[in-house]
């Protein structure tokens, strides 16, 4: 308690607080600095320390010095090392002291040390984040004891690629900078009615045609540009060994059984009526998978590719948006529900997730999906991702299941950040302070319920966003606010402190070429 009192004061009379975004859990500021030369080395204790050197010098290119390695100091060094495992680390924890004479950074796992780096690199000038050379900079970093953990598991951001494509640096760009706010969570929406973007070596029509333009309505009439593409497995290896580097998983979404439509577009015989009736992405009539054998059997023959690539735990199915009307005007799917003596097209919805939850448990890995997937019965093992208001995370964590709460009232990118003067959105209103002022764990659930709240993801899906810069203001700095009630603790949040340190971060942004939305552009 004493800990966080001193955090409080400091927070208080800093006229220049630290400008650490997220803030860590708890800080104690000293007097003094501890200055970066020519002579400072790293001392690596450990191979995940070693990892982290790598990173930490490749960061740091910039300011020009040599940051040799050495296998002790008695000054001018930056310590990494791996220590025991405590109750006050966890598993992402991790320490940072700094005083005249160096720096020391102690985790248990390679992942805190990376999140202590991160804060370290905060700590050096935003000018550092950039990759021109810096001169005559100073490479100060104030004396500060740092003991940091995040407060949730699940920290998020997803990036819709099917509706515009972005190319591989695009999302390398993106992950660097999820990366430096401590987010761990790339859910990458590869699949939808619009655009198939992952190579499936055993149904080439997925990409050949579910891939292009001519089949992308979103895009033909917009700009006159080829926006079709996909990812070749290649990409997507060099993306997840890029994402591992950063300490992040990705998570694959594969949509089904509806929004389906490039699919169907490329297999007819995936679909309700054996064709795709309209190209028109709006028309979810048309977008319904057929709930057949062989149809469950094309998807885990997908799935048998994507767990190659992927090594995330979670597999996300979507479930999301499904029309019933076309499976209650449908001939043989009416047969289907009987034969399966199934009440309804809810349980036929279930059914079709179950099936997919089975082989994906059954191959090590977890079912995650959008709220939808609790109409008609949840999957024993299933994870839910609510998204239509809170209740969807209640409902699952009421019955036991782990949820990742992402409200379209707080959590949905696309929305506008001001209510005229903005890039074209797909409505909605959520500015900076809205995303801040969320607060993932309901009032509603038992202490033993909240458990199950993993955690908190932001969503930019890009109906409307067609460009790598468009897609960048949609992200920031709302990325920002985010990070900070995915890792800080409830009781450290406070906007007014936020927005100094923001400004800061948002220097970092301008130093990395990132695009975000100004401060001071209006409401």
């Amino acid at each position: 308690m004493l800990i966080l009192a001193a955090t409080a004061l400091l927070r208080q009379e800093m006229s220049q607080p630290l400008p650490l975004v997220p803030w860590p859990s708890h800080v104690e500021a000293h007097a003094g600095s501890f200055h970066l030369d020519d002579a400072t080395v790293i001392v690596v204790k450990g191979r995940e320390a070693r990892e982290n050197a790598e990173f930490l010098r490749q960061s740091l290119k910039s300011t020009g010095l040599p940051l040799k390695a050495a296998g002790n100091a008695n000054k001018d060094f930056i310590v990494l090392q791996v220590v025991k495992p405590t109750p006050d680390l966890g598993d992402e924890g991790y320490r940072l002291d700094v005083a005249a004479e160096g720096v020391k950074i102690e985790a248990s796992t390679s992942a805190g040390l990376f999140y202590g780096v991160q804060t370290l690199r905060q700590l050096l000038p935003a000018a550092s984040y950039g990759t021109v050379a810096l001169s005559g900079t100073n490479l100060d970093v104030p004396n500060v004891a740092i003991q940091d953990r995040p407060r949730f598991a699940w920290r998020g951001m997803m990036l819709d690629v099917s509706r515009h494509f972005y190319v591989k640096g695009e999302i390398l760009k993106m992950l660097d900078m999820m990366a430096a706010h401590k987010f761990n969570r790339f859910h990458w929406h590869l699949t939808d009615d619009p655009g198939w973007r992952i190579e499936i070596k055993r149904y080439p029509n997925l990409t050949k045609i579910g891939s292009t333009e001519n089949y992308d309505t979103f895009r033909k009439p917009k700009d006159g540009q080829n926006h079709g593409g996909f990812y070749t497995q290649s990409d997507i290896r060099e993306v997840v060994a890029h994402a591992k580097d950063l300490h992040i998983t990705i998570v694959p979404e594969i949509e089904m059984p509806g929004h389906s439509g490039a699919a169907i577009a490329s297999y007819p015989e995936l679909g309700v009526w054996n064709q795709l009736r309209t190209p028109d992405p709006w028309a979810f009539d048309s977008s319904n998978l057929i709930a057949e054998e062989s149809t469950v059997k094309f998807y885990e023959n997908v799935m048998d590719e994507v767990m190659k690539l992927f090594p995330s735990s979670w597999i996300h199915v979507g479930g999301d948006e499904v029309d019933k009307g076309p499976w209650k005007k449908n001939a043989r799917t009416q047969e289907l529900i009987n034969q399966r003596g199934l009440k309804n097209e809810e349980e036929l919805q279930s059914w079709f997730i179950q099936q997919i939850d089975h082989y994906l448990t059954a191959h090590g890995r977890r079912l995650i999906g959008w709220d939808e997937i609790l109409e008609g019965g949840l999957a024993k093992g299933a994870t839910v991702m609510s998204w239509r208001g809170i209740n969807g995370g209640i409902a699952a964590a009421r019955a036991g299941h782990d949820a990742v709460m992402s409200p379209t009232s707080h959590m949905y990118f696309d929305y506008l950040q001001a209510r005229q003067g903005e890039p074209r959105g797909i409505g909605g209103f959520v500015p900076l302070e809205s995303v801040y002022s969320y607060e993932p764990v309901p009032e509603a659930l038992t202490a033993d319920e909240a458990t199950h709240i993993l955690g908190v993801q932001g969503n930019i899906w890009c109906e409307y966003i067609a460009t790598p810069s468009h897609m960048e203001y949609m992200a920031w700095p709302r990325g920002c606010a985010l990070a900070e009630i995915a890792w800080s603790q409830k009781s450290d949040r406070s906007f007014s402190s936020f927005i100094p340190r923001l400004q800061v971060d948002l220097q970092r942004l301008d130093a990395a070429g990132m695009n975000y939305r100004k401060l001071d552009q209006g409401k």
